[in-house]
């Protein structure tokens, strides 16, 4: 009988948290992949599948150090056995959410109540903010979902020793999730799992508890999974160091000059209006019929310092993007359903209230992805080939003073492409952009970048060869080239267009020039 309750309580986990991933993953098919920053990360991940380098993340061909390749690694993966399509690209996004839904399920049946542990979990994946993420291509979710795990096996770890159980497998878990962290995102996958738990530890009085972050079998397993592909790439490259970890890390949080500068209070409007309807239970618990209020339990003040640490680490610096916060969820999901359920003590009438919230919730949810969908799909946000047309093997692709993300993923471009524009320093350089990504990538491998960053001065040179190009760029490049006269019009929308120039086979250098007054003029043929 034993046994089998435990075989019962494993199969209904199980089902539960394939429950979640199931939900989560649901809609991730429905909407192409929004500009720039999921056409971004997929395309890196495209390019690791296409050039079959597995070790180094490259943009268009280059090596992209911005972040480590945790991500990639896993919609590379998904996308070599599922095909090339949004849905395996997102996986990684949603593992990231199902490893952070279950993780609070599971800690909250051991060290509160089924009751808290079910509504958290609810609340949580209906939360418009929490569903979006994990369907969106970045690298927010993943590493929120392992900075989530950590901070809750450290703390069932911590939980356990005290009461002579069974700790050290939780804690040798918080210590690799937390490097896989660290291949998520960087070191924001150890340093804020550690700030929660120091905080944490230092308000709940177990100080000495905090030195099990010192424990050395931890470091182990998190040097041996976190610091093999960061030594190797510091061997490749020798400016790897001071551009991942100085640049990336600590100018880019101290530093101003970045994209999306916002105010200190930013988050506030931000976290209360994407997780409604849930939100307005926050203060729920202050109408308890009773009017007392219960002393805070150590899983209380582990949630409240959880999410106002979150929030006041990524408040911190001038760039704010909406994903930061991710991590803050699962324990603000945690104190709304706590409130609720403390309103509801006094009131069995509320049960009906919280189901439906969670139905408005998940239905905010869907119309959340249905709206992206279809505000997304609009012609101006991607170019598609009319049928029949298809890049060759040999054909060239050049860009012209921009780039398209996720055009190699959705045209399965054979190679990288070149890029067009001003790549002196000072242009390329200085703005945090797409020119400044190429730029820094190309820094990484000269010859290669001089290959596919190529200045406005030589682009003749880069089409009078024999292999037909197709050009890409703004829809009334034809304008500022009259050049273009020689391509033929493939494609077009309001924002963009697509030209096939059919090359050079004698190489003639001056085959973009325009003919003379009164002389024939000739049209590349379709």
């Amino acid at each position: 009988m034993r046994l089998s309750r435990a075989c019962t309580a494993v199969l209904r986990t199980s089902l539960s948290i394939a429950g979640i991933f199931l939900w989560l993953a649901a809609t991730a098919w429905f909407r192409p992949l929004m500009a720039p920053d999921e056409g971004r990360y997929v395309g890196v991940a495209f390019e690791m599948l296409r050039s079959g380098d597995w070790l180094v993340p490259r943009l268009d061909g280059l090596p992209f150090f911005h972040k480590p390749p945790l991500f990639y690694w896993i919609s590379a993966a998904a996308m070599s056995v599922l095909g090339t399509s949004e849905w395996p690209a997102r996986l990684p996004s949603i593992l990231g959410a199902t490893i952070a839904a279950a993780g609070l399920l599971l800690f909250l049946r051991r060290w509160a109540d089924a009751a808290g542990a079910k509504l958290s979990v609810v609340v949580l994946v209906t939360m418009p903010f929490f569903y979006i993420g994990a369907q969106f291509a970045n690298l927010d979710m993943l590493v929120g979902g392992c900075i989530a795990a950590t901070v809750l096996l450290a703390a069932h770890a911590t939980l356990s020793k005290e009461r002579g159980l069974a700790w050290r497998s939780a804690l040798a878990g918080a210590f690799l999730l937390a490097s896989l962290g660290v291949l998520a995102k960087g070191l924001i996958g150890i340093v804020l799992p550690a700030l929660v738990f120091v905080v944490w530890c230092a308000a709940t009085r177990r100080l000495r508890a905090a030195w099990l972050m010192a424990w050395p079998p931890g470091w182990v397993v998190f040097l041996a999974i976190a610091s093999p592909w960061f030594v190797a790439m510091q061997m490749r490259y020798p400016a790897f160091f001071d551009y991942f970890i100085v640049t990336q890390h600590f100018r880019r949080f101290a530093a101003s000059g970045f994209n999306n500068q916002h105010p200190l209070w930013f988050y506030l409007p931000v976290i209360a209006g994407l997780t409604l309807p849930w939100f307005g239970w926050l203060g729920a618990g202050r109408w308890n019929v009773r009017g007392t209020r219960p002393r805070l339990s150590d899983v209380d003040w582990l949630m409240a310092i959880w999410c106002l640490s979150i929030v006041v680490f990524f408040s911190a610096p001038r760039s704010k993007l909406i994903g930061y916060v991710l991590p803050a969820l699962p324990p603000l999901a945690y104190l709304i359903a706590k409130a609720a359920l403390a309103a509801a003590s006094g009131s069995k009438q509320l049960s009906r209230p919280l189901r439906w919230t969670a139905a408005l919730a998940g239905l905010v949810c869907i119309a959340c992805v249905a709206f992206l969908g279809l505000r997304v799909s609009q012609p101006s946000t991607r170019l598609r080939l009319p049928a029949g047309q298809i890049v060759g093997p040999a054909d060239q692709v050049l860009m012209l003073d921009a780039y398209y993300y996720e055009l190699p993923l959705h045209w399965g471009l054979p190679r990288p492409v070149m890029v067009s524009g001003d790549w002196t320093a000072g242009a390329a350089g200085q703005r945090d952009d797409w020119r400044k990504e190429l730029y820094d990538a190309g820094r990484f491998e000269p010859e290669r970048g001089a290959m596919l960053l190529i200045d406005t001065g030589r682009i003749p040179e880069a089409l009078c060869v024999p292999q037909p190009s197709w050009l890409v760029g703004p829809s009334n490049a034809q304008l500022v080239h009259p050049w273009f006269a020689h391509a033929h019009l493939v494609a077009f929308n309001s924002e963009a267009a697509v030209w096939r120039f059919s090359g050079s086979p004698a190489r003639d250098g001056h085959c973009l020039e325009m003919p003379k007054a009164g002389s024939p003029r000739t049209s590349a043929p379709p």
